[in-house]
């Protein structure tokens, strides 16, 4: 405490002035406006709008050597924030927001308040590390996570103690939740849908194990735990998913898939469900559909000649668009941003897919139903009949889905749709192998996608590395086949991950897709009909101007928005 003393002795004038936030002249007139009116320096910044109040909180940062941090910039740890009551929260300004190794990080308005810093050491039991945030963004958190032990804590426990009567009540009630809102499980769910959505989680996967349950979120792509509850809340937290996603909560032995629509902060999102039986339990799958794809197509990342290609594509009348790559790698989004694109009341849009993950207004939506004989292929039959214009099939999976789809692009219709396999040029041959006839390949398909999602560089802490090409590991053809604007010299200026407390030590904040766009020329065409292997259609391509995933991938890191490291992580 006694440097934050030293350190307070700086003027805070002197220290907005260095920033370059006001001027010398401002401070001048500002120091006169406070002589006369008696008010603090900051005080009258703000009320003559030299400094917003961001601006004043850094500079205050500055004047006693602490961090300064936005709390807008970092998802807070839920179960962090739950240390110090509410109350005694709001009256210090401050508020627990993350782990930092042996520390508890706490967010104050005002850093040097000895008192406050005491209660809260001696409520977290650990040391703790003050940092500097604006007073609203502190007190909107409490607000907003509503953190009280009661919250988390007194929900677990009363959970533990009626989790046995809430069951049975669900089991009696089947789908009837009404009446049900304040039961613990309830207060649990909303609570952890709650601290997903806030961190930006994509899933959150409900594992139980042989002595707890593990709840877990994936986070760009990447799985971290998020909490343990007690394992006696596995049926009724189980439960309660499978009732708010019409899912029949007595059957345990089968797989199970529904949806769920849930209201974060006054905004609903669309959950996909799906519920496994393991050896020590059911466990629950539950994917968070953010709204990526309502962007449209410029906001998917695409570099201006692979977006040029992909969207002569789809701005032809008819044809097969194809996006490949594994599960997870954005390809329905994809496709809902290239609808969002192209979508007007002069067309008829029908999709079939299973399950419908993003609903969208002004299209006919179908979900396919293995139960009822609602298959990909005879929905596309159906299809046919109802005079579309365009079509997003979800996956072409067998033989008789893929002709019907290759034949209606080739008949005037324009066909979306999504295929595995590893690279765009092994996309053509793909279907020829499932049984579609090599001439209908050639002639139908306009362009095939191949996509991959890597993390993005986390902005305020990425450092400047010399990436070398020799050092990458790929061989002599390889280096040979790049582009000029990135074989040009033995190496670029990249950036490496570091890690801070905005990304939260990883180096990487959010996602981004890496692209492969191959055009059926006359040459590829020429190649399909020939059965040609995938690697001479790659070869072909590359020679006409495509970029392969590799190629785009160290463009992006070259631009600084992710690693060498993460690059080969993804496209490998």
């Amino acid at each position: 405490m006694a440097q934050l003393a030293v350190a307070a002795r700086r003027r805070i004038g002197e220290v907005l002035v260095e920033l370059g936030i006001v001027n010398e002249d401002e401070i001048s007139r500002a120091l006169e406006a406070q002589r006369s009116s008696g008010r603090r320096l900051g005080e009258v910044l703000l009320q003559e709008g030299l400094v917003q109040p961001r601006d004043l909180v850094r500079a205050l940062a500055v004047q006693f050597d602490l961090p300064f941090v936005d709390l807008s910039d970092r998802p807070i740890d839920i179960e962090v924030s739950q240390l110090v009551p509410q109350q005694l929260a709001k009256r210090h300004r401050a508020l627990p927001v993350w782990r930092e190794d042996q520390q508890i990080v706490v967010a104050m308005a005002n850093p040097v308040d000895v008192l406050a810093l005491d209660d809260i050491r001696s409520l977290v039991g650990r040391q703790v590390k003050p940092v500097m945030a604006e007073a609203a963004q502190i007190l909107d958190a409490i607000e907003r996570l509503g953190h009280s032990d009661s919250r988390v804590r007194e929900t677990i426990q009363a959970a533990v103690g009626e989790n046995r009567e809430y069951e049975a009540q669900l089991l009696d009630a089947r789908a009837d939740t009404e009446g049900s809102s304040d039961a613990p499980i309830v207060r649990f769910i909303d609570l952890l849908l709650a601290k997903a959505v806030q961190e930006n989680a994509s899933d959150i996967h409900v594992e139980p194990t042989s002595d707890d349950l593990r709840i877990r979120f994936r986070v760009d792509g990447v799985l971290h735990e998020a909490m343990t509850p007690p394992k006696s809340l596995m049926a009724g937290i189980i439960s309660r998913i499978k009732v708010m996603a019409e899912i029949d909560i007595a059957e345990r032995r089968v797989p199970q898939d529904g949806r769920l629509t849930a209201e974060v902060n006054g905004k609903e999102y669309d959950v996909r469900v799906a519920t496994i039986p393991t050896v020590h339990g059911e466990a629950a799958v539950l994917r968070i559909l953010h709204s990526m794809a309502r962007g449209g197509i410029k906001g998917a990342g695409f570099l201006p000649n692979q977006l040029d290609l992909y969207r002569t594509a789809y701005e032809r009348p008819w044809g097969a668009i194809l996006v490949t790559g594994p599960t997870g790698s954005g390809k329905s989004t994809t496709l809902y941003a290239t609808l969002e694109e192209i979508r007007d009341p002069t067309r008829n849009i029908i999709t079939i897919e299973d399950p419908v993950e993003y609903r969208m207004d002004g299209i006919k939506q179908v979900q396919v139903n293995q139960k009822s004989g609602m298959t990909f292929a005879r929905a596309l039959r159906s299809f046919l009949r109802a005079d579309p214009d365009i079509m997003l099939v979800g996956e072409i999976r067998d033989g008789e889905t893929a002709t019907i789809a290759i034949e209606a692009a080739l008949t005037g219709h324009l066909v979306l749709s999504t295929l595995h396999t590893n690279s765009s040029s092994a996309a053509p041959m793909r279907l020829v192998e499932m049984g579609v006839e090599p001439f209908l390949v050639a002639s139908s398909v306009s362009a095939v996608l191949a996509q991959r999602l890597a993390r993005r560089l986390c902005e305020k802490c990425r450092r400047p590395q010399e990436v070398f090409l020799r050092q990458l590991g790929l061989s002599d053809e390889v280096l040979a086949a790049l582009p000029a604007d990135l074989s040009e010299g033995e190496s670029f200026e990249g950036y490496r991950a570091v890690g801070c407390e905005s990304c939260g030590d990883t180096g990487y904040r959010g996602r981004f897709a890496i692209h492969e766009v191959l055009s059926m020329s006359e040459e590829i065409s020429d190649l399909v009909l020939a059965h040609a292997r995938a690697e001479d259609v790659e070869r072909v391509a590359v020679e006409q101007g495509m970029s392969t995933l590799r190629s785009d991938g160290l463009r992006k890191v070259k631009m600084g928005l992710t690693t060498v490291e993460e690059l080969f992580r993804v496209i490998t």
